[in-house]
Formats: C-alpha cells, sequence, structure tokens
C-alpha cells in the first residue's frame, strides 16, 4: 500500500495526451541568390535588440519622428492591448492547474408546513446559520489543462512577435513616407532652379524678339515652358501635404498638429549593406517567429481535443459551520466536512468530441501551411531587395552620367541659339531633358532609400556590421 502514491503521483505528471510538438520543416534554401552565405536552423530570436536602426541614415528629423510611434501611435497601442489580453488568457489558463477554495456565509430563514394527519400541528420557522470553505481540483490525468496552458502560452508569446510586426512595420512605413517627402524636397528645389532659369530665358528672348533677332513664336515658347514648369511645381504641394498628412498619423497627432520645414537638401547617404548578409537575420522577422508559435499553439490544442475523451475526475472538499443557533456556529457539535472525487464521463455526443479533434487537426495543417508561406514570403523580400539595391545602384550611376550630359547638351544649345544658330525649340527640349533627368536621379536615389529600408524590414530590424 505505501507504493501507490508514487504511482499516483507518476500518472498525474506523466500522461499528457496529443502529440508533442516539432518545429514544422521550413522551404530548403541553401542561399540568397543575391548574397551567397549558408543557411542554418532557424529559432525565433524576435526578442533581441535591434538598435534604432534608422539612425544609420543620419537624419536627426527621422529619428525623432519615428522614436514617437512607441509613444503615440494608436496602431501599436492596439496591439500591445491585444498582447496584454493573450496574457491575461494564459493567467487563465494556468489557474486551472491549481486548486480553487471558496468561502461563504449563509443566514437562512425557511417555514415548514404543519401536519395535516390526525389533528393540525403548527408549522415551524427556523433560522439556519452556515460558515464554509469549498475547494475543488480537477486531476489533469490527461493533460487537458497542461496542453491548454501550453496553447496558451505559444498563443501569448506570438501575440508578442505580432506587437514587434507591428512596431517594425509602422517604423518602415514612416521611413519610407519621410524618404518620399524629402525627394519631393529635392524635386521642387529642382524646379525652383529650372524656374529662375526659365525666367532669365524669357528674358533673353524678350529682348532678343523687340531687337528683331528672333520671332514671336519663341517668346511664346519661352512663356509657355516657363508657365508648365510652375504648374509642376505647385502639383508637388499636393503630394507633399498627403505624406506629411501620413507622417503625422503614424506618430499620433492630427495632421494639423505636424508640419515638417523643407530640408535644403536630399543628400542621405544609402547605406551599404554588409556583404554576405547571413540569411540566419531571418530568425528575427517577428511575423516568422509569430506563425511559428501559432503552430505551436494549434499542435497543443489537439492534446485539449483528445483529452475530452477521457473522463474528468475532480477531487471536491467541504469544511465549515451549520448551526441554528449564532452563538454555538463555530463549536464543535455544528462542525460538518466532506471530501471526495467525482468523475464525469460523456457517452454519447453525436461524434461531437472526434469532430473537434479533426477540427484541431486541420487547425494544426492550416498553421504550418502559414508558417511555411509567411516563410516564403520572407525569403521572397529579401530577394527582391537586395536585387533592387544591386541594380538601382547601377542605374544610379547611369543616371547621373545622364544628367552631365544633359547639362552639357543644355549649354551648347544655349550658346547655338545666342549665336543664332537654332531656334528656341532646340532650348526647350534641352531644358526639358535636364530637368527630366534631375528628376530622376532624385527618384532613384528615394527608390534606394526605399529599398534599404525593406531590406531591414525583411530581415526583421537593424543588423551591425561587425
Amino acid at each position: 500500500m505505501k507504493a501507490w502514491p508514487p504511482i499516483l503521483f507518476a500518472v498525474l505528471a506523466g500522461c499528457t495526451l496529443g502529440p508533442d510538438y516539432h518545429r514544422p520543416d521550413m522551404p530548403d534554401a541553401e542561399a540568397f541568390r543575391e548574397t551567397p552565405q549558408g543557411w542554418k536552423q532557424a529559432q525565433p530570436s524576435d526578442d533581441i535588440e535591434r538598435g534604432k536602426w534608422w539612425e544609420i541614415f543620419g537624419d536627426a528629423r527621422l529619428n525623432g519622428l519615428i522614436e514617437k510611434i512607441d509613444v503615440s501611435n494608436q496602431t501599436l497601442a492596439g496591439s500591445a492591448a491585444q498582447y496584454r489580453q493573450a496574457l491575461a488568457a494564459l493567467g487563465i489558463s494556468q489557474a486551472e492547474l491549481y486548486p480553487t477554495l471558496d468561502a461563504n456565509g449563509t443566514v437562512v430563514r425557511s417555514h415548514s408546513p404543519g401536519s395535516t394527519l390526525g389533528g393540525t400541528t403548527a408549522g415551524r420557522t427556523l433560522t439556519s446559520y452556515g460558515a464554509r470553505l469549498t475547494a475543488q481540483w480537477e486531476l489533469d490525468l490527461w493533460g487537458r489543462v497542461r496542453r491548454g496552458v501550453e496553447a496558451a502560452e505559444a498563443a501569448a508569446r506570438a501575440s508578442a512577435g505580432d506587437v514587434a510586426a507591428a512596431r517594425l512595420s509602422l517604423q518602415a512605413q514612416l521611413a519610407t513616407s519621410y524618404f518620399q517627402l524629402r525627394a519631393l524636397d529635392a524635386q521642387a528645389r529642382l524646379l525652383d532652379d529650372t524656374v529662375g532659369g526659365l525666367k532669365k530665358s524669357l528674358e533673353l528672348t524678350e529682348n532678343r524678339y523687340r531687337a528683331g533677332v528672333v520671332a514671336r513664336a519663341d517668346v511664346v515658347q519661352a512663356d509657355a515652358q516657363l508657365k508648365s514648369t510652375l504648374v509642376q511645381t505647385i502639383d508637388l504641394g499636393v503630394q507633399r501635404a498627403q505624406l506629411e498628412h501620413s507622417i503625422a498619423v503614424l506618430t499620433g497627432v492630427p495632421p494639423s498638429a505636424l508640419a515638417i520645414a523643407g530640408s535644403p537638401s536630399f543628400e542621405i547617404v544609402v547605406p551599404a549593406v554588409p556583404p554576405g548578409m547571413p540569411s540566419a537575420l531571418l530568425e528575427r522577422r517577428p511575423d516568422v517567429a509569430a506563425a511559428e508559435r501559432r503552430v505551436h499553439a494549434s499542435n497543443a490544442q489537439i492534446g485539449v481535443a483528445k483529452a475530452a475523451y477521457f473522463p474528468q475526475i475532480t477531487l471536491t472538499g467541504l469544511f465549515g459551520f451549520t448551526s441554528p443557533d449564532v452563538s454555538i456556529l463555530f463549536t464543535g457539535p455544528s462542525r460538518q466536512w466532506s471530501i471526495g472525487p467525482s468523475i464525469a464521463q460523456s457517452i454519447f455526443d453525436a461524434g461531437l468530441r472526434r469532430s473537434q479533434t479533426e477540427q484541431a487537426i486541420a487547425s494544426y495543417d492550416a498553421a504550418v501551411a502559414s508558417y511555411r508561406q509567411v516563410t516564403l514570403t520572407a525569403f521572397q523580400e529579401v530577394e527582391d531587395n537586395l536585387a533592387a539595391l544591386r541594380i538601382l545602384e547601377e542605374e544610379a550611376r547611369s543616371e547621373q552620367e545622364a544628367v552631365e550630359a544633359a547639362r552639357l547638351s543644355l549649354s551648347l544649345v544655349l550658346n547655338q541659339y545666342k549665336a543664332g544658330t537654332v531656334s528656341y525649340l532646340n532650348v526647350v527640349t534641352a531644358q526639358t531633358a535636364l530637368l527630366n533627368e534631375e528628376r530622376n536621379a532624385v527618384g532613384i536615389q528615394s527608390r534606394r532609400l526605399a529599398a534599404v529600408v525593406a531590406l531591414i524590414r525583411a530581415l526583421g530590424g537593424g543588423w551591425h556590421e561587425s
């Protein structure tokens, strides 16, 4: 008889239904095509310190704006609240591992009717006082509660990944919008400079027209080109205002409360991506980690569903006092107690438990598919942005050469026009070509910065060159 406590303890501790969790296989990839380096088995590491990755751009205004996201962005605040909700759900699940203890006190006034057999007996009115402690504990023989805690813990960790993913997404969105706004400022300065040059050209053409050197058509062309460029300058204001409003909302303030002054230059250096970027940095993507943890949670739910096939055993105990006289309520004769197990087993449920188990298995399969798809998407995003950075760097060099060529062409054409060897149409064409090439150069710079931000986001945050 002395051996039964260890045996009972082993039964209570060791029987957990459902499959133990093993991380699903990820799609196989030896290396990034753009930076061939070996892969290793990924382990979620989205909780490591990423640092302030946006500081690599060296823009103090951008730094201040992004740091406001943690303070006042409402989307992030909602994600954080959902994480707290998941932690509370974990606490609810963990509470089922322990007994419950309830206390209650009662005062009951009752009346019983008298007997009418063989005469009339008056009824009695009694008052009963009671004070009780009731304890209850489910014996988790089949692991239903433990699997539930396992699922809740994985769900809470997935929710933490969602918060990190939301934060990173918002930071990247703000940085991209900020660089687009700065690119518009640079284009506006180009247009302003062009307008200044066109005004001088118009003045020169008018003087030549008054001198009888050129026809009235040249004056009309010069004036039309100036007004067309002014329209382009005004149109940029719409796009800039919308970007500024978007940044304001990302920082958690009304659009009217944020004004971003124009920058005197657009000389943000595009950070160099460290060569041979290790693919293991994909472990840091919080959305990949969250998807993997949801697989874990779904796997644990299979155990919860399978445990429903077995009896639910509950230990219940009661200790208290009951007396018709409150003065002797807490004395020995008023004491009452009870203890014993109860067993509940469903006999017929019309296939309910079988369907619940099949539902849990299907949910697990769906979570595995989602995890693998998120991983594939992560691979694609890294490859896309590595390729974009490489190609855009080549394009930027070619575009700079095009800008220099357009400047030289305009200089030559202006000299020819002043010498009277070409018409003003040639000048218009050369000025338009130079403006287009300069705006293209600014656009490429903006795209390169956006690609760096997108790559950082695809890798799950910042990196250190060491």
